[in-house]
């Protein structure tokens, strides 16, 4: 186990959602039906065959979660099991050997030891951003399984995105020129191929003066699906937490957890089609959820020059610091999300 939560000495209060290098990575290999140990392994540099089955085949899936430093001293993940659960669809879909539960937190567990002393001290905002990533590292020419899988979790630390605890509101718009995921296709896994697809789009997006994009359904291009890498939500004029439920559409951990805080707020929560046309004015708030930021409240969506603008965030701001103050400890964690790390010292503060 390498040092303590904030051992690194970094600058903690200013940490950006970026790569820093850290002490290894763990890394496990899959051949002939069956995993390895694994290993903490300290180049940051993968060696794989020319003819990997992901560099041409993309047979590539990951996960992004993070690990807190609690009030109490504590070092804990947040819902790695929802985690575990995605990843193991996705591996399905993409005929990708799956792994245990047990296998998932061992390699975690792994990851965040060695690289303890990067985990950002309680009190700075920041997490131990952890992603676990499994992909066909065999060589093939011809499409089909790859004969040989590499299993790998890596761990940076990053900061909060809202400084100091306040949200802050961006513009988006709808994306009409492309399609993020196909009927009966992979938009509900976390297949690396969803994130390329979306670089184009969410440049041409920025460009235009909007740092997110809104994606609609591909096939009539009239039901909301989700952000460029966030799912959406809209809080309505009645109190209704409502989200699409299409199955295009990635099953976001961070939102799972919202909706269950939403409705221990006493909000009804909907997960139906949602029509962009017929309902995106009866919204008040509208949301962006994911790992990284929790929730990114939307001031205003914009499509083919009309701009529907929000009422604010309220709503957004508490179900936000609700989930941070859970994630450190603050408030008790009623739901049983977090997990302490296999091996760490939880010191009384």
């Amino acid at each position: 186990m390498a040092g303590a939560p904030g051992g690194a000495g970094l600058d903690w209060g200013n940490m950006a959602f970026s790569y820093l290098p850290v002490n290894c990575h763990v890394q496990y290999k899959w051949s002939n039906g069956v995993w390895d140990q694994g290993e903490e392994v300290n180049d940051p540099y993968l060696k794989v065959h020319i003819m990997a089955n992901a560099l041409h085949y993309g047979q590539a899936l990951f996960e992004g979660q993070k690990v807190f430093h609690c009030k109490d001293g504590g070092v804990r993940i947040f819902s790695d099991k929802s985690n575990h659960a995605r990843m193991s669809a996705g591996c399905k879909r993409l005929h990708i050997p799956t792994m245990t539960l047990e296998m998932f937190q061992e390699a975690i567990d792994r990851a965040v030891k060695g690289n303890l002393d990067f985990v950002p001290p309680y009190g700075s905002g920041g997490a131990l951003y952890v992603r676990p990533m499994i992909f066909g590292s065999g060589f093939q020419l011809g499409l089909g399984p790859s004969n040989e899988y590499t299993f790998a979790v890596v761990a940076c630390p990053v900061g909060s995105y809202y400084k100091g605890g306040t949200l802050t509101p961006i513009p988006a718009m709808v994306v009409e020129d492309y399609d993020r995921a196909a009927p009966l296709g992979v938009g509900g896994i976390k297949c690396a191929g969803n994130y390329a697809a979306d670089i184009q789009p969410a440049l041409e997006g920025k460009e235009a003066g909007f740092p997110i994009g809104l994606y609609l359904d591909a096939k009539e291009k009239k039901y909301i699906e989700e952000f460029n890498t966030s799912n959406f939500i809209g809080i309505t004029k009645d109190g209704a937490y409502v989200t699409p439920n299409s199955e295009s559409v990635l099953g976001s951990v961070t939102n799972k957890c919202l909706q269950q805080i939403a409705e221990d707020m006493g909000l009804k929560v909907e997960k139906r089609p949602v029509d962009f046309d017929a309902e995106i004015a009866t919204f008040e708030e509208i949301g962006a959820v994911g790992t990284a930021v929790v929730v990114t409240p939307i001031a205003s969506v914009t499509r083919k020059g009309r701009k529907f603008e929000m009422k604010g965030h309220a709503t957004l701001q508490k179900l936000h610091d609700r989930v941070r103050s859970i994630q450190v400890g603050d408030t008790p964690d009623t739901f049983s999300w977090m997990r302490t790390i296999t091996g760490t010292p939880i010191e009384k503060q």
